[in-house]
């Protein structure tokens, strides 16, 4: 970063983190024991697609990563995004943690790192007598996860989320700034 930069206020982005993906499988302890929530088995990796051979080997390669107990689901949202879906049993949270890290790495190494938006792992439980399923997101730009709460009819609920965020505790990287906390309305598992 040059003195131009520093005196126009740019700062450089911090690099991507996989590794924090790792600390899920500990969190996940804690919030089962403090919400109940349990993960559901179900995780995906979101990337905004690219034309090519070079994307479509990549996304092979994803989806072979990812296909634990069951063929892989790929799908695309509403804004274009190709959502890569793993599923296996809930008791495997590391199993699908480590198939979302190889299959960011995959991208990554690939030359579409800059294409990658998060990845969700899926929880689901009754939380004050009302099942609910909560969304991890991990941002791949912020290296920082966040809980999603929807709600039918795009909504959300944003009480549990911060009671999800009160419960990972140090467990996890939690985004701070509660504006990048975007909803991710049709993701896999949720």
């Amino acid at each position: 970063m040059g003195f131009l930069d520093a005196l126009l206020g740019r700062t450089k982005p911090a690099p991507p983190d996989l590794d924090a993906l790792f600390a899920l499988p500990s969190a996940a302890v804690a919030l089962e024991a403090a919400t109940g929530l349990r993960p559901t088995g179900v995780g995906a990796v979101c990337v905004k697609p690219a034309e090519g051979a070079s994307f479509a080997a990549a996304q092979a390669e994803v989806e072979g990563l990812l296909g634990l107990d069951a063929p892989t689901e790929t799908t695309r949202d509403a804004f274009g995004y190709l959502w890569t879906t793993a599923r296996t049993t809930g008791d495997r949270l590391a199993d699908v943690v480590t198939a979302l890290h190889a299959a960011n790495t995959t991208y990554e190494r690939a030359g579409f790192g800059p294409s990658l938006l998060c990845s969700v792992v899926a929880f689901a439980g009754e939380v004050d007598a009302r099942p609910r399923t909560v969304g991890l997101v991990y941002l791949y730009k912020r290296g920082t996860t966040y809980p999603f709460v929807p709600l039918p009819g795009e909504k959300r609920d944003t009480a549990l989320e911060l009671q999800v965020r009160a419960a990972l505790g140090d467990d996890l990287r939690v985004e701070p700034d509660l504006s990048r906390w975007f909803p991710v309305w049709g993701a896999p598992g949720l």
